[in-house]
C-alpha cells in the first residue's frame, strides 16, 4: 500500500550538496555601500532603517538566514522524487510496487486463512471461549484456544483487543467494520513473549460456551491454609452458606480437609458474584489473612467449576467427608444384647449427626420436655458442640449450627414442624444457610409423629430418630382409581435412621435418655466422663427397670451419685422444665444435671426439691380423697380421677404428673405387685399408669387400648398411644362419657393370660 515515504517526510527530494550563497557572496551578511546621493545600493528596507537609526550592526543575508551557504537539492532517490513509497499493508516493509504485502505476512496470512478455514469447517460445534479472570497473565494464555475480548483502540492498520486489565494484543488487518467497546472473540496467532505482544486474529464461531479461566495457581487445602498466610492461594470446595454483610459478601466454603470464610467485595452492601448459590461448587483466589481470629480469604476471584469439574469435587468432597464423619469404634457404657443389636443402626445415626457438621447443616434437636427426654437432649448437646465450634469458623457456630428444643408432648407435633420448618426455611433464605438435619430424642416413632414427619420429608430434609416408645403404624387414606380407600403408612417411610429397641427385641425399659447418651459416645467419646451419670437419671425419671438400669446406676455411682440423689435431680428436671415450657434452658439444666457449674447443683437441688414435694404434696390433699376406686371382677383395681375438677390448673404438677403420682401412691397402698391401673381424666383427655402386673398377667397396653377405642366410637376422633403401662389418650369432648364407658369395658373384659 502507498504511504509517505520516510526518507524525505513525502517532499520528493532530499538535500545533496551544499553552494556558496549568491546574495551575500558567502559572508553571511549584506553590503552597506549607498551612493552620493542618499541613494541606496544593495540594502534592503529593514538594512535602511537601521542605517536611518544610526545602527552599526551587520545585516544578515535573507537568501542563507545568514549562513553564507545554500542547499543544493535532487530528487530523493528512495521514491524516485514521487513522495510516496509502497509497504506491506500488514507490517510496513519496503516493498516493490506490484506486490501488496510482503511473503512473511503472506505466509502469517496462509496461517490464519488455514486456522480460520478449519474453525469454518467446524461452524456447528460448539466452542469453548474462554473469559480471562482479573489475575491472569501472558503466561496463562494458550495458542489452541479461543477468547472474548473488547476493543479498546482501533488505528489503520489494526484494533488493539483487550483480554483483561494485564493481557492484550493486536488484531491487524481492515478493522473498520469494528468500534471501540465492541466484544469480540478471537484466536492467537503468535504469542512474543520476550517483546511482550500478542497478534491476534478474529474467530467466526456461531456457536460457542463460555468457560472463564482462572489464574493457574496450584490448589490449597483448607485445612492447610494456615501455612500460607499472607500469600495468594487458589481454592476448590463447596459453598456452605452465603451471608451478606453491610460490608464484603462472606461465603462459607468447605471441602475434604475443613471450612473457611471467603470475603468478596463489590458494592458496600451489595451481593458479590449473585450467580454463585450454596451448594455450587466453586473456585477460589485470594489473599490468606486474619480476621477475628480465624482464617479468612480475601477473594481476588470467584468462579463456578464446570459441570464435569464439579461432579469431580462432589465426589472427592463426599468420600472425604464421609470418611471423617465415620465414627470410632467405642464399647457401650454398659453390657447389653438390646444394644449390641441396636449398635449398627447407633453408629448410622452417629455418622449421620458428624456428617451433617461437616456438611455445615444446622443440627435441630427435638426431645421430650420431660427427665428423660431432657437427659437425652443435654448429653446430645454437650457431644456436639465442641464438633460443632472445631469443624466452623465462626465464633457463634453453636447458636448458627445447633439448636435444642423441647417438645411438650412426647411425639413430634404439628406444632413444633410447622415451627421448625418456618425457621429453617427462613434461616434459607435470609442467611443462606443449608436445610437442616432433625434428630428427634424420646419422640419420633409413634403414628402421632407421622403426619409431622411427613411435613418434614417434603422438603427431602434428613431426619434421625432416637426412641424408646412403641413404634406404630397410621391409617390413612388415598384416593385409587376414583375411591378413596385406606391404607397404613410405617414410620420408617420418612425418618431416615430409626433408633428403638422395639424393632430389635426391645422395650421400653432401656430409655431414650440412656439411648442418647449412647449414641453421644459414639459421636464424641470425650464426652464419656461427664455424660455418664445422665442414663441413671434418664431411668428414674421414666420409672425404667432393666439390667441396664442397674449397670447405668453403678456407673453414675462411680462419678459419687447415690440413686436418691439421681432421683432427686430427675424430679427436679421434671420441675423446673413445666416452668421453662417451650425453653431448652440451657444453664439451668446443666446445672440441676451437674454437667456445668457443679459449684451450685447441690444448692440448685436443694431449693428446687423443696418446693417439689411442696406442690406435690399440695396437688396430692386435693386430689387423692376424690378418687374412685374399683377393684373389678377380673382382679384388676382400677382408680379414676377428674383432674380437672380436683386438682389445681395452671400449675405443677399438671395432669398428667398428677396421674403418676396419684398412681405411686396408690401402688404404696396396695403393693407393686397388685395389677393397678389409673385414668386421669378431664373432658377431653385421658392419662394412663399402670403396674408392670397389669401389663405381664393381662397384656394390658395403652397403644392397643386407643386403637380399640378408636375403631369402638369412630365419631369421637379418638388417637394417643405412648409406652405399654403409661401414655394418654384425645378424644372429643361431647363424646367424652360413651369413650369413659368403652374403656372400662375393655379393662373389664381383660382376662389373665
Amino acid at each position: 500500500m502507498k504511504t509517505k515515504c520516510p526518507k524525505c517526510n513525502g517532499l520528493g527530494s532530499v538535500v545533496v550538496d551544499y553552494r556558496e550563497c549568491d546574495a551575500c557572496g558567502g559572508t553571511g551578511y549584506e553590503d552597506d555601500a549607498f551612493d552620493v546621493g542618499n541613494h541606496f545600493k544593495g540594502v534592503n528596507s529593514k538594512a535602511k532603517a537601521k542605517f536611518d537609526l544610526g545602527s552599526d550592526q551587520d545585516i544578515p543575508c535573507e537568501a542563507c538566514n545568514g549562513k553564507g551557504q545554500v542547499e543544493v537539492y535532487d530528487d530523493c532517490p528512495h521514491c524516485k522524487g514521487t513522495g510516496q513509497v509502497n509497504v506491506c499493508r500488514d507490517c510496513g516493509t519496503l516493498l516493490d510496487e506490484k506486490y501488496d504485502v510482503c511473503e512473511e505476512c503472506k505466509e502469517k496470512r496462509k496461517v490464519e486463512k488455514m486456522k480460520h478455514d478449519e474453525y469454518v469447517a467446524r461452524e456447528n460445534e460448539v466452542r469453548k471461549v474462554y473469559v480471562l479472570d482479573s489475575l491472569c497473565k501472558m503466561g496463562d494464555l494458550d495458542q489452541d484456544k479461543l477468547y472474548r475480548g473488547k476493543i479498546t483502540r482501533i488505528e489503520h492498520y489494526g484494533a488493539f483487543v483487550s483480554l483483561n486489565n494485564n493481557v492484550w494484543g493486536l488484531m491487524r488487518g481492515d478493522v473498520s467494520e469494528y468500534k471501540v467497546g465492541e466484544e469480540i472473540i478471537v484466536f492467537i496467532t503468535a504469542i512474543k513473549s520476550r517483546e511482550g505482544k500478542i497478534d491476534l486474529a478474529p474467530a467466526y464461531v456461531s456457536k460457542y460456551k463460555l468457560v472463564r479461566l482462572t489464574k493457574s495457581f496450584p490448589r490449597t487445602l483448607i485445612g492447610k491454609l494456615e501455612e500460607k498466610m499472607g500469600k495468594m492461594v487458589r481454592i476448590d470446595g463447596e459453598v456452605q452458606q452465603i451471608q451478606q454483610t453491610s460490608g464484603p459478601t462472606i461465603f462459607t466454603i468447605n471441602d475434604e480437609s475443613g471450612v473457611t470464610w471467603v470475603a468478596a467485595f463489590d458494592k458496600a452492601g451489595e451481593r458479590a458474584y449473585p450467580e454463585i448459590e450454596v451448594g455450587d461448587a466453586i473456585q477460589v483466589v485470594g489473599d490468606v489473612n486474619e480476621h477475628g481470629g480465624k482464617t479468612q480469604i480475601e477473594s481476588q476471584s470467584i468462579i463456578k467449576l464446570s459441570p464435569e469439574q464439579s461432579a469431580k469435587l462432589h465426589d472427592l468432597i463426599d468420600e472425604a467427608l464421609d470418611k471423617r464423619a465415620e465414627p470410632n469404634d467405642v464399647d457401650f457404657l454398659v453390657k447389653s444384647d438390646v444394644l449390641n443389636r441396636l449398635k449398627p443402626k447407633m453408629r448410622e445415626a452417629a455418622h449421620k449427626i458428624r456428617r451433617a457438621i461437616l456438611d455445615g447443616r444446622t443440627i435441630l434437636l427435638r426431645h421430650h420436655n420431660d427427665a428423660d427426654g431432657i437427659c437425652a437432649g443435654v448429653a446430645m448437646e454437650k457431644a456436639l458442640i465442641p464438633l460443632i465450634e472445631y469443624a466452623n469458623p465462626s465464633n457463634d457456630a453453636q447458636y448458627y449450627y445447633f439448636k435444642r428444643s423441647p417438645s411438650k408432648a412426647p411425639f413430634y407435633e404439628l406444632e413444633d414442624v410447622v415451627k421448625d420448618l418456618s425457621f429453617a426455611l427462613e434461616d434459607q433464605e435470609r442467611h443462606g444457610q443449608k436445610l437442616p438435619l432433625i434428630v428427634l430424642l424420646d419422640n419420633g416413632s409413634t403414628e402421632e409423629d407421622i403426619v409431622a414427619l411427613m411435613q418434614a420429608k417434603i422438603y427431602d430434609i434428613e431426619v434421625v430418630v432416637i426412641d424408646h416408645h412403641s413404634p406404630g403404624e397410621l391409617l390413612t387414606t388415598e384416593i385409587r382409581d376414583g375411591e378413596i380407600v385406606g391404607a397404613t403408612v410405617a414410620v420408617d417411610e420418612y425418618v431416615d435412621t430409626h433408633v428403638n429397641p422395639y424393632l430389635v427385641g426391645g422395650d421400653s425399659q432401656l430409655t431414650a435418655g440412656a439411648l442418647a447418651c449412647e449414641v453421644a459416645h459414639i459421636i464424641n467419646p470425650a464426652v464419656k466422663d461427664l455424660i455418664m451419670h445422665l442414663p441413671a437419671v434418664a431411668a428414674l425419671g421414666d420409672h425404667a427397670e432393666s439390667g441396664e438400669v442397674y449397670q447405668y446406676l453403678e456407673l453414675a455411682a462411680q462419678k459419687g451419685f447415690t440413686k436418691e440423689h439421681l432421683a432427686q435431680i430427675a424430679e427436679c428436671v421434671d420441675f423446673e422444665a413445666y416452668f421453662l415450657r417451650f425453653m431448652n434452658g440451657r444453664g439451668i439444666m446443666d446445672t440441676i444435671l451437674a454437667v456445668d457449674n457443679l459449684d451450685k447443683h447441690d444448692k440448685m437441688i436443694d431449693a428446687l426439691y423443696k418446693e417439689y414435694l411442696k406442690r406435690v404434696d399440695t396437688q396430692l390433699k386435693a386430689a387423692m380423697p376424690n378418687i374412685q376406686k374399683t377393684q373389678f371382677e377380673n382382679g384388676i383395681y382400677f382408680n379414676v380421677i377428674d383432674v380437672e375438677k380436683y386438682a389445681h390448673k395452671f400449675t405443677f404438677p399438671a395432669p398428667g404428673k398428677t396421674c403418676g403420682f396419684v398412681h405411686d401412691r396408690i401402688i404404696k397402698e396396695l403393693g407393686e405387685d397388685k395389677p393397678i391401673v389409673t385414668l386421669g381424666h378431664g373432658p377431653d383427655f385421658g392419662v394412663f399408669r399402670a403396674t408392670d402386673a397389669v401389663n405381664e398377667e393381662y397384656g394390658f397396653n395403652v397403644n392397643d387400648i386407643v386403637s380399640v377405642l378408636a375403631q369402638k366410637v369412630p365419631s369421637a376422633g379418638i388417637d394417643g398411644g405412648g409406652h405399654e403401662c403409661a401414655g394418654s389418650i384425645k378424644y372429643i369432648e361431647g363424646l367424652s362419657e360413651e369413650v369413659l364407658s368403652e374403656l372400662l369395658k375393655e379393662i373389664q373384659a381383660m382376662s389373665k393370660n
